[in-house]
């Protein structure tokens, strides 16, 4: 459970992995997480396709099981403006482990910034695919 450095990349062994990567990525994005959630699909299959549209602010994970398909935070409000992309891996890998983290206003209820991290099940790599500021 360790993140490893490839060229300008990172790889981890474990969804555990992607809780450093999200620390470090927020904090150089001045929005630290303070929450985080590793997703899985109702059905339970936890390595699941992920569609994006950081533009619209949207996330929407898939399931390769069940199809079913569930946006992430406040993704559902914005998803007929969105126009999302199937994520894929450098090595051409479209499932993922993924966790979500969020960024709160003083409030500590109110999402400030909203972060989706994946580890591709192919080949480990490690990398925050979406991120955005919720309004």
């Amino acid at each position: 459970m360790a993140l490893t450095k490839k060229g300008e990349h990172s790889y981890g062994d474990s969804r555990a992995d992607l809780r450093p990567l999200l620390e470090q990525y927020s904090r150089e994005n001045a929005y630290p997480v303070e929450t985080m959630a590793s997703l899985a699909c109702e059905c339970g299959v936890d390595v699941l396709e992920l569609l994006v549209d950081d533009d619209a602010g949207v996330a929407v994970q898939s399931c390769p099981a069940c199809e079913k398909q569930q946006p992430l935070g406040d993704s559902a409000e914005y998803l007929d403006e969105a126009d999302p992309d199937v994520c894929e891996c450098l090595c051409g890998e479209e499932r993922f482990e993924i966790s979500t983290g969020a960024a709160y206003y003083s409030d500590r209820t109110t999402v400030r910034w909203f972060y989706v991290a994946c580890r591709c099940v192919a080949c480990g790599l490690v990398g925050c695919y979406g991120d955005w500021k919720t309004p």
